[in-house]
């Protein structure tokens, strides 16, 4: 890793932030110290406020279109210029008129539904017409305005009244006027200023007139067909800039997303500097294409992070990058989810990989359960199924640990929870190998049979602790090495975790092997305990002898001791803890052997028992299909929960037997700079 100035013009420093967002090569600093002061910061803020107000209206355009725009800029996305200005002001603008059309229709429709409404509520109330306005919240008149008046009238109303042409032809003067009760004195004002004549209804008519109401539905009819040209005009418009709307979208996200950074950056009024970590391996590459895009106008300078003093001071924390195949990458967001490991030291993802496709196959031993996996795993992957692509993060772990899975379960010889389909060819393999047929080469059931299976059983959970013993010496030697290499010598050698602790947790277990191999406790036993105890106990003072300095207990003796005490119980604690949580491995691995076995047979027993009660040909369909449909059932409840529960107790070793080891401190992810977050 290497940091990395970039000195750069005005004019170039788009296209260089251009190339390092589609690159995503540098990684710019997060931490509070790593700010560019105010006074340095790049005032952009009225070409910011610019590219936002258009985001906002290419946004809403795509609101009433229902145009699905990007979230993040894709790879045809580019700077946007005059050209794409323009054509976004030019779609915008026509849409706003569309949208602005559609909603003063919808308003004009809505006020002639509520006064048709309320002419329908009274055209059969036995009243005089002419008492109607002291009777209903609706101020009704009818009468004669010259056509030419109609227009000034309805904007003068505006939305406190409703115009309706009541007449056919050209020629045909009469309107109705209506509005609310509250509304009717500016109604009555509005209608004589543009001298409105009323028409006299015969006296004693009851009711509501009926060209009244047939006006007003014909109005609404006009409304309704209207809305129907306007949704075919949006239609149109959809298909004609509905992409180019997108695109304009994901451009003006682009240049967003670069005012954002400049802003962030230190500059003049003609120069920006551009700070951050790049990967070693691709400083060559940068610096080349930086300087034919730029034509040779940019200043680099690189510096090793031993050359920081920040850095070595321990202020500021190297980015990681981890660079694996396809995998170990798998498992990094395993790795991730806990901590970034520090830069410089042992990168645990392989490790992890490797451990994590173990445990979970044998907790989950079935060759068909392992498939389904397997299958899942290749449907998420980048080949797969379109509409999965979003678990493709998954895709590598679930292939492996499906792997792992075949593989336990051929071992101990179950399919779909079945042990009775690969009898015959474990016992040919096992013949042919070892001259000695068996059913099956693991067996995990405790039933009484030949061979002894609860011997074998016990020797299982053996197994598990021993690799347990395994996993966890690991997690410590990658934490000696870790401290070796920062140069904490004193956790190296002498801490629970350090060389200490691994010689003391080595130690117990061969005097435990030796116990149950028939051996006994000797005395150079203690002495082989209490050497390493010793120096975990004493191991400040000790580490202050070895570096020549004075021993100082800085809170007292009876604190020094206290602490000793705790610090040699808890590392006898820890141990013994993460070693025996192992059998937790044989004990899912025989719960899914047990939960397999109860689902094989209870389709058994339905079998039967739907083939017993029916006739012979139809009894055993029927017997054939409950057989089927109750192990679907079972081992879609299996792997879908009980490999939920694997997973969590894979992932829990993971991080409480391994990575307490050695992760006492996280790093910081190398998370660069790019205009796409999914890649």
């Amino acid at each position: 890793m290497k940091q990395v100035e970039l000195t750069v013009l005005d004019r170039d420093v788009d296209g260089v932030i251009e190339y390092l967002g589609r690159r995503a090569l540098m990684h710019f600093p997060k931490e509070a110290g790593d700010a560019v002061p105010e006074d340095r910061l790049a005032d952009k803020g009225i070409v910011r406020t610019d590219i936002s107000d258009t985001l906002e209206k290419i946004k809403a355009s795509a609101v009433y279109l229902g145009v699905e725009i990007p979230t993040e800029p894709d790879e045809s996305s580019k700077f946007p210029g005059p050209d794409e200005a323009a054509l976004t002001e030019k779609i915008c603008s026509r849409i706003e008129l569309l949208n602005g059309k559609e909603n003063e229709t919808l308003k004009e429709k809505k006020k002639v539904e509520d006064a048709l409404s309320e002419a329908n509520a009274f055209s059969n109330l036995n009243a005089p017409f002419a008492d109607l306005d002291q009777l209903s919240y609706l101020t009704l008149r009818i009468g004669r305005l010259e056509p030419e008046r109609l227009e000034d009238l309805r904007s003068n109303l505006a939305d406190r009244a409703v115009i309706i042409p009541l007449g056919s032809g050209k020629d045909d003067d009469r309107i109705l006027a209506a509005s609310s009760r509250k509304g009717r004195f500016a109604l009555d004002s509005e209608l004589k200023k543009q001298e409105f004549v009323p028409i006299a209804v015969p006296e004693g008519y009851k009711g509501v007139p009926g060209e009244l109401l047939s006006g007003l539905q014909t109005r609404l009819g006009g409304m309704e067909e209207a809305l129907k040209s306007i949704e075919a005009d949006k239609k149109q418009v959809k298909e004609e800039y509905g992409p180019a709307l997108a695109a304009l979208h994901g451009s003006f996200l682009m240049a967003s997303i670069t005012e954002d950074l400049k802003h962030r950056l230190a500059s003049t009024k003609s120069v920006y500097v551009l700070s951050g970590w790049v990967p070693a391996d691709s400083m060559g590459k940068l610096v080349e294409d930086l300087e034919k895009r730029t034509e040779g106008r940019v200043g680099v300078r690189a510096f090793d992070p031993n050359e920081i003093p920040e850095v070595r001071d321990g202020k500021t924390k190297v980015p990681v990058s981890l660079n694996h195949g396809a995998f170990v990458k798998g498992f990094e967001g395993v790795v991730f989810s806990y901590g970034a490991p520090l830069y410089g030291t042992i990168d645990p993802t392989p490790l992890v990989a490797f451990f994590f496709t173990i445990l979970f196959g044998i907790m989950f031993g079935d060759v068909g359960q392992g498939f389904v996996l397997f299958l899942a795993g290749i449907l998420t992957g980048r080949r797969g199924i379109k509409a999965l692509s979003k678990f493709k993060n998954y895709s590598t772990p679930l292939i492996s640990v499906g792997i792992a899975s075949m593989v336990m379960g051929f071992l101990n010889g179950e399919i779909f929870a079945s042990e009775e389909l690969f009898v015959r060819p474990t016992r040919a393999l096992t013949g042919f190998l070892t001259g000695h047929p068996v059913d099956r080469i693991l067996t995990l059931m405790p039933l009484t049979e030949k061979g002894g299976s609860v011997t074998k059983l016990f020797y299982f959970f053996g197994f598990t602790i021993a690799v347990g013993i395994v996993f966890n010496s690991i997690g410590l030697l990658v934490n000696i090495v870790n401290q070796w290499g920062l140069k904490k010598y004193e956790r190296a050698l002498f801490s629970k975790t350090g060389i200490s602790g691994l010689l003391l947790f080595w130690y117990a277990i061969s005097i435990a092997i030796r116990c149950l191999l028939g051996g006994r406790f000797a005395w150079f036993d203690g002495i082989g305990l209490a050497l390493p105890v010793f120096c975990i106990f004493f191991g400040p003072v000790l580490w202050r002898v070895f570096a020549r300095e004075k021993p100082v207990l800085e809170h007292g003796l009876m604190v020094f001791i206290m602490e000793g005490f705790v610090e040699i119980l808890e590392t006898v604690s820890t141990y013994i803890s993460n070693t025996v949580s192992f059998l937790r491995v044989g004990a899912f691995a025989l719960s899914h052997a047990v939960l397999s076995f109860i689902i094989f047979k209870l389709s058994e027993m339905v079998m039967t028992a739907a083939g017993g009660s029916a006739g012979s040909f139809a009894g055993s369909l029927g017997g054939s299909a409950a057989f089927l449909l109750v192990m679907i059932f079972g081992n879609t409840v299996i792997i879908l929960l009980e490999g939920m529960i694997v997973a969590i107790q894979v992932v829990r070793l993971q991080y409480y037997e391994f990575f307490s080891k050695f992760f006492t401190e996280t790093g910081v992810e190398f998370t660069p700079f790019r205009f796409r977050r999914e890649v």
